[in-house]
């Protein structure tokens, strides 16, 4: 059967296979030397301190993120931005920073935008883009133009000249106004009517003239005097009739006069303000004569300025008064949206609060006596608005937060245009008046930096992020531990040394260092990027050398660093070891146990984990069930998927190992003792499968080892995460309860190269008061746990008796013959059936072997069992 470790098992003779020559050869085979459990850095290529360090190289350790950076700066087409993906703590935005500063500043500066009033369509604020600079520069000229204008304006318009012109201009009306009304009056004296004004209202009226007032009494008589006759009275109603109508005709007249006299005093006023206003202009104009759009708007500017005038003078309107924080009324200020120093390069922005409103800009409003207004100077600028022209960075999951930020985003950057929106309007669906400023022109780079699962959701669930952030950056976890690598590394720390002014570190503090980086990237020949645990460690170490009065840095204080570290984030490790001092926590490190195994795990706890031994038992249940395995953790859902993957695995493996040979007929039961918490992961597969065997055969297990390992359905044992933290756990449980100098740990051999282990208990290995073993099956594992042979064969391709898997297929058969009379009653007719069958078989097998243990060559398979009527499942 392939998948049977005991088919490539070489044919032993029996004096081979005894017991302890055995273990010995196993044991010799796995034990991992001193040399194998950490690997040591050399300091004879580092520098004297960190002071004389190299430089430092920016892109050391992700040049496949940089060449991909590189890639989307130098393609000028829609959609390339990028996705920096990669753990957080890498330094992705430090190092993208960095590159993209270098590349800005040799980059064109790009154009400055402002918003000013548009005198057409005050809804409608106008963008103005200005070269590098010149916003601020237009704004200054601006302000100083308004309060210029408003000086000059009302000198003139207070001058002796002006009033002799407006006295001019009255008394010309005047002088037309009488002239007409002494002509009007002379008309009405040929009636013998005279024209009069009523005093309670000054209204001209036609009377009589014995009905104007005398001096003795200024009120007029109103009686009409008595007419001879009827005829005399109507002609003098007609008369009166008819003056009444030139008086009406005089009023028009007169209201023409009137126009006539304030179009000559507007006149006059757009007369003076024009001849004010044009040297004041000129400057503006002759600076910005090559920038037609702001040509443009000083020409309306001057247009309304001069239609205002006496507005501007008066100060009698809102719209002309400059407000409590401002310097120019909003219907003429120059808001200044973004501005850049000439020669400057491109900006590098990161926006660490990127809302809708801080990405796109917004409108602010103000509320007065119960009136929401706004105007052009309440526009804000976002993070778009400065990055324009260069490169923008943003936290992925930060954008995601916040609602309608990544719309607004995508949409900008689809449409290559800043468009100010209402973000009440788009959350109500309703929302109060407000402006509708031009849109922008954008042209930027936008580098979202985010960790690889964020990007795989939004290229599922957002379909078109592919479209809009075509290149992606992967930054790595780690690099190849080598010489060159730990210099570069070194380079680093000098980097972030020299910038947080601490002190240089000597060669013995950069070796250890270096050490620690290894270990946290759980491999003798990698080195971990991670920069955020580097640089705590370097300021805590620079600590304990202060403290000590130290101007360098040494390994001493490196170690009481690290020590610090792991004692803060040590509480739940020291509550567990609490019970296991009081004995609450059973864990056995001496003696042999059936069904019973110390497996070694890793407890994770916010941003620190550490590894303990767990009780693993195996229950089993005989003549019940069919080989069923119950997994108790995952049955009461404290067992993760991986965990139950690991699960059938190691069921399916045992299945193929003995059901070709016997009926299972058993049930059996696995569970973590004392384990309260979600367990996954499948690095228990091994202890789980040890203690399923030891419990099938009632072979017991040495105590004083603990084990962990992966396999798969061969049999053979695969690596697991967390291997220094396991084999720390177990070693301080032995030291707890007394070392013996029989106790060890089992591991897979494929995890002997991220062996970074404390040098106590490297220590304590070399003075063979520890062991740890290495193993490649699940066959060297049971050896070492049980110090059985595990599946040795005799001449005959079966299973010797002293084996363990002999043993466990001398339980199966026994469990069938102790069956109750009923069972077998039952059994009868298809015995009957089988009895030539079943002759054959009664032959009596050799002594020393066992008979149904019938091992199939290899590259065969077969399903043939020794009771034709039970069936494999």
């Amino acid at each position: 059967m392939p998948n049977s470790p005991a088919s490539a098992t070489p044919l032993l003779t029996p004096a081979d296979i005894t017991p302890e020559v055995n273990l010995a050869r196993v044991q010799a085979h796995c034990r991992l030397t001193v040399d194998q459990l950490k690997r040591y850095s050399h300091t004879r290529h580092l520098p004297k301190d960190t002071s004389t360090a190299p430089e430092l190289d920016i892109g050391f350790g992700q040049e496949r993120a940089l060449k991909a950076l590189k890639t989307a700066l130098d393609i000028n087409a829609n959609g390339y931005h990028v996705f920096a993906a990669g753990e957080n703590g890498l330094g992705k935005r430090t190092i993208i920073s960095r590159l993209l500063k270098r590349s800005a500043k040799t980059a064109p500066t790009p154009n400055d935008w402002v918003y000013v009033h548009n005198f057409d369509d005050p809804r409608a604020p106008i963008a103005l883009s200005l070269p590098a600079g010149e916003g601020l520069v237009l704004q200054g000229f601006v302000e100083a133009l308004w309060q210029t204008t408003k000086k000059r304006l009302s000198q003139r318009f207070r001058s002796d000249h002006y009033q002799s012109e407006i006295e001019a201009i009255k008394n010309s009306a005047h002088q037309k106004e009488s002239s007409a009304y002494d002509a009007l009056s002379a008309e009405g004296l040929e009636y013998n009517l005279a024209l009069t004004f009523r005093p309670s209202d000054n209204k001209a009226v036609f009377v009589h003239p014995s009905q104007l007032p005398s001096d003795d009494d200024n009120t007029p008589d109103n009686k009409a005097p008595e007419s001879s006759n009827d005829g005399q009275q109507r002609r003098n109603f007609a008369q009166k009739n008819h003056m009444q109508k030139r008086l009406n005709q005089l009023t028009i007249t007169l209201e023409q006069l009137e126009d006539e006299a304030n179009d000559a005093i507007e006149a006059l006023h757009r007369s003076i303000a024009e001849r004010t206003l044009t040297p004041v202009f000129a400057p503006l104009r002759q600076h910005f004569a090559a920038q037609a759009s702001v040509i443009a708007h000083l020409d309306a500017m001057f247009k309304d300025m001069v239609s205002h005038v006496e507005r501007i003078v008066n100060a009698d309107d809102e719209e002309f008064v400059a407000s409590m924080l401002a310097t120019t009324p909003s219907r003429y200020a120059v808001n200044v949206m973004v501005s850049h120093t000439p020669d400057s390069g491109a900006p590098v922005v990161f926006e660490d609060l990127p809302t809708h409103l801080n990405l796109l800009g917004h409108v602010e409003q103000i509320t007065q006596l119960g009136t929401v207004t706004t105007d052009v100077s309440m526009i804000r600028s976002g993070a778009l608005h400065r990055a324009n022209g260069g490169f923008l960075l943003l936290e992925a999951s930060h954008v995601l937060e916040h609602p309608y930020a990544w719309q607004g985003l995508k949409r900008a950057l689809q449409a290559r245009q800043i468009r100010l929106s209402s973000l009440e309007q788009m959350l109500t669906l309703t929302g109060s008046l407000s402006l509708a400023p031009a849109p922008i022109d954008l042209d930027v780079k936008v580098i979202l930096l985010g960790e690889a699962d964020l990007y795989y959701e939004l290229l599922e669930l957002e379909p078109e992020f592919d479209a809009v952030f075509k290149v992606r950056a992967d930054f790595h976890d780690d690099v190849s531990r080598t010489d060159a690598h730990e210099l570069a590394l070194v380079a680093k720390m000098a980097d972030i040394i020299h910038h947080a002014h601490l002190y240089p570190f000597d060669k013995s503090a950069q070796a250890t260092l270096l050490e620690h980086l290894s270990l946290q990237a759980e491999d003798q020949d990698r080195l971990t990027l991670h920069s955020d645990r580097l640089i705590k460690l370097l300021h805590e170490s620079n600590r304990h050398a202060r403290l000590a009065g130290k101007t360098v840095v040494d390994a001493n204080h490196v170690t009481q660093a690290i020590d610090d570290m792991d004692e803060r984030s040590g509480y739940l490790r020291d509550l567990y070891w609490d019970e296991l001092k009081n004995g609450q926590q059973l864990i056995n490190t001496q003696g042999v146990a059936v069904g019973q195994v110390n497996a070694l795990t890793v407890v994770s706890y916010a941003d620190s984990e550490f590894g303990m031994p767990a009780r693993l038992t195996a229950v089993i249940q005989p003549n019940v069930g069919a080989g069923e395995i119950l997994d108790i953790e995952r049955d009461v859902d404290l067992g993760g998927s991986i965990h139950a993957k690991g699960m059938l695995i190691m069921t399916s493996y045992l299945r193929a190992l003995f059901s070709q040979h016997h009926t299972l007929n058993f049930s059996a039961s696995l569970a973590f003792e004392q384990s309260y918490a979600h367990i996954d992961g499948d690095s228990a597969t091994v202890s789980e499968a040890c203690a399923l065997l030891s419990a099938l055969a009632d072979v017991p297990i040495n105590q004083s080892f603990a084990i962990t390992g992966s396999m798969n359905q061969l049999g053979e044992i695969q690596a697991v995460g967390g291997i220094n933290s396991k084999i720390a756990g177990f070693f301080d449980a032995c030291r707890e309860q007394g070392l013996t100098g029989e106790q060890g740990v089992i591991i897979p051999m494929a995890n002997a190269k991220q062996l970074m282990l404390r040098d106590d208990i490297i220590e304590a290995v070399s003075e063979q008061r520890f062991v740890i073993y290495g193993v490649n099956s699940l066959r060297e594992a049971l050896t070492l746990m049980t110090g059985l042979p595990i599946d040795t064969l005799n001449k005959k391709k079966r299973y010797h008796k002293n084996t363990l898997f002999g043993k466990i297929l001398r339980r199966l058969m026994l469990w069938e013959q102790n069956q109750e009379p009923t069972a077998a009653a039952e059994a009868e007719p298809a015995a009957a059936t089988e009895a030539p069958a079943k002759k054959k078989r009664k032959k009596k097998p050799s002594k020393g072997d066992v008979p149904e243990a019938t091992v199939p060559s290899e590259g065969e398979t077969s399903t043939t069992t020794t009771k034709a009527r039970y069936k494999v499942k």
